[in-house]
């Protein structure tokens, strides 16, 4: 039995994809994720890339960076979209790692 990968994207698929991204992002706690975002949400993906572009090491900013492009609906969406999801999990894991940090500290000092 195989089984058929539909390639066509919709705004719809894409945008559900997006969501669940920005849903694993959460909410911004630092002035540059709120830019990010805001940049994000008003449309201006440019200044989204310049934010991930001059905060190398903030994957928040590289997963909203790489979003703006799957809105295109490129041949290349689902490499966006597979970068975007890394970022944010890596995102995730480093805030995880770095509360479990602070609370093994309290617990130990």
């Amino acid at each position: 039995m195989t089984s058929t990968i539909n390639t066509e994207f919709t705004t719809e698929r894409v945008s559900s994809a997006v969501q669940a991204i920005l849903d694993v992002l959460g909410e911004p706690e630092t002035d540059l994720h709120r830019q990010a975002l805001a940049a994000f949400i008003r449309g201006d993906h440019q200044r989204v890339k310049r934010l991930a572009a001059t905060n190398l090491s903030d994957y928040y900013c590289k997963s909203l960076g790489y979003l703006g492009g799957a809105l295109k609906l490129t041949p290349n969406t689902d490499t966006i979209l597979a970068e975007s999801a890394r970022a944010a999990a890596a995102f995730v894991e480093e805030k995880t790692l770095h509360q479990l940090g602070e609370a093994i500290a309290a617990a130990l000092n």
